[in-house]
């Protein structure tokens, strides 16, 4: 006959491989970054090397895309469960019949930078001077795109007056901008700080923060984002609720930390020999980056606003801000941590 010890030892191994079961048959999770070593998008990957995906019990696969555009693609057609990239994009689809809702707000600002070529910055000042240039923007449909194509216009330049030319990021940026293939062009850190360190090109409009950001856009504009079609996290609400959390901890983690901190999480890959640079870079992007991951009061209306002046799919349409974000699972996130 067994004894009570050798019942509960056997007991205990078998709750044990039933847990160790649960977590390996744990639904893989994929989610699609505008980019993934950008800073604007640093949280997606920063969760994943500070182990929150899995503290969550979830199986998370973080990959990347060079466009934000070809994220949400990646989306729609259900490739993946969800992207980091931009809130512009949730307003975007709805006018297109589309339903996808950000559930946390990683930027308040854009973190973008429209840089200017060294070499064209003698008769390109400002975006008012952009007519007849070429303009680089990471994919057409953007929210490097959207981005342009408004302070163009807010400068009084329309769209059939200059050139957008997708150049992807980082790189693949820089060598447009020494090619000359582009005259300006929009892009984040650490390219921007390349850029400058080698004295390539210039900062144009700076919207890494909220004073730079309120001046070209006319408010708090939230921007890097995790979104998920809405079907999907009211039909998956505990999964939705986890990542969530596990990004509310990564925000928080930003918050608390130095940039030498956070970049010595980050893989080598991303700072290459210059990790000085890097850490330079991460310092003036820090202050862009929400602490709890919720939407800012004035955001979803700036960003309406917008796209409404130039996006013919947006102008005249009724769009239900409502629907394009949630503060419900990072709420719940907050009241269970209590």
């Amino acid at each position: 006959m067994r004894t009570i010890r050798q019942i509960a030892a056997v007991s205990g191994l078998a709750f044990a491989l039933a847990a160790a079961c649960t977590t390996a048959h744990a639904e893989k999770i994929s989610i699609m970054v505008g980019g993934a070593a950008k800073i604007i998008y640093l949280p997606a990957k920063l969760t994943e090397q500070l182990g929150y995906f899995k503290d969550e019990g979830l199986d998370v696969e973080v990959l990347s895309q060079p466009a934000g555009v070809d994220a949400e693609n990646e989306l729609l057609a259900g490739a993946v469960q969800g992207v980091v990239g931009f809130y512009d994009h949730t307003i975007d689809l709805q006018s297109k019949g589309k339903e996808v809702q950000a559930l946390v707000i990683f930027g308040q600002v854009p973190g973008e930078v429209e840089m200017v070529s060294t070499k064209a910055s003698a008769t390109l000042k400002s975006m008012a001077d952009v007519k007849g240039k070429t303009l680089g923007v990471t994919g057409l449909g953007s929210s490097t795109s959207f981005l342009t194509q408004y302070l163009a216009q807010r400068a009084g330049v329309p769209s059939t007056q200059y050139t957008l030319l997708p150049v992807g990021a980082d790189n693949s940026f820089i060598a447009a901008i020494k090619q000359e293939r582009i005259d300006a062009g929009m892009t984040t850190e650490p390219t921007v700080s390349q850029l400058l360190k080698t004295g390539d090109a210039k900062v144009l409009v700076d919207m890494r923060t909220i004073e730079g950001t309120r001046a070209a856009l006319g408010g708090t504009y939230p921007a890097s984002s995790f979104y998920v079609q809405r079907a999907w996290a009211e039909s998956h609400k505990a999964e939705a609720t986890k990542l969530s959390h596990a990004f509310a901890k990564t925000l928080n983690f930003i918050a608390t930390h130095s940039a030498e901190e956070i970049a010595a999480k980050m893989p080598k890959d991303y700072y290459a020999s210059n990790k000085d640079l890097y850490v330079a870079a991460l310092k003036a992007s820090l202050p862009m980056f929400t602490k709890d991951g919720k939407m800012p009061a004035d955001g979803p209306e700036t960003v309406l606003k917008v796209l409404s002046s130039f996006n013919p799919s947006v102008k005249g349409k009724h769009i239900d801000l409502a629907k394009t974000y949630s503060n419900e699972y990072v709420s719940a996130v907050a009241t269970a941590s209590k």
